[in-house]
């Protein structure tokens, strides 16, 4: 049997964004390079082209899916509905729990490419304002003085980043259950059982992930 013509296979611009993920999340943006990328698709360098301008455009892919699903899903957390503050914050918590939401080996290989890229830097900079501004807003809507909203903002903020840097490694369950005392730190009030239980409602094993307002 003839093997294919590997000139004539073209990747689509999804797998080379995956191809792309994959390489910048485990090595950092220095191993995202086109021939490398190729090669893991089993396809031609010319195949790129079909998608992408340049490496650039390759990498402002990335930077532009990051922004679109970590900050963006991030700031629509922030702005659902919620009855109390501690249903707002638990909305805020979907994004540390799904992955979907909020990717946080991208975040982590952002911040780590951004040190060395003083453009990346600035767009980091803004990105981790409008986290900021949104939490503080979403926490300003029930009550607390925009000081103390914003230091309580940070303080989710730092916490987060803590998380994603360190690679903290803990059991779905375990953080599940340390939630509400997060949410009491956070708030300065222990949550109402109820908000607890929709919350675990739509984590647990068996719950319901649409049990959300």
């Amino acid at each position: 049997m003839n093997k294919p013509d590997k000139s004539r296979i073209r990747a689509s611009e999804e797998a080379w964004l995956s191809a792309a993920y994959e390489e910048l999340t485990q090595n950092g943006v220095e191993a995202v390079r086109i021939m490398p990328l190729a090669k893991r698709l089993s396809v031609s360098r010319t195949s790129f082209y079909w998608h992408f301008k340049d490496r650039e455009a390759l990498l402002e892919a990335m930077i532009q899916r990051w922004e679109d699903k970590n900050t963006g899903n991030l700031v629509a957390r922030t702005e659902a509905y919620a009855d109390s503050v501690s249903e707002a914050i638990f909305n805020l918590f979907d994004c540390w729990l799904d992955s979907e939401l909020f990717d946080s080996k991208l975040d982590l290989a952002i911040r780590n490419w951004a040190r060395n890229d003083p453009a990346l830097q600035v767009r980091l900079d803004l990105a981790d304002a409008r986290r900021e501004a949104a939490m503080a807003a979403m926490l300003e809507r029930f009550g607390y003085a925009p000081a103390n909203a914003l230091v309580r903002a940070r303080t989710m903020i730092y916490t987060q980043i803590g998380y994603i840097s360190m690679q903290i490694r803990e059991a779905e369950d375990q953080r599940l259950a340390l939630m509400p005392d997060y949410v009491e730190v956070f708030t300065g009030a222990p949550p109402a059982q109820s908000d607890v239980d929709r919350f675990m409602a739509r984590h647990l094993p068996g719950g319901n992930p649409a049990v959300i307002r």
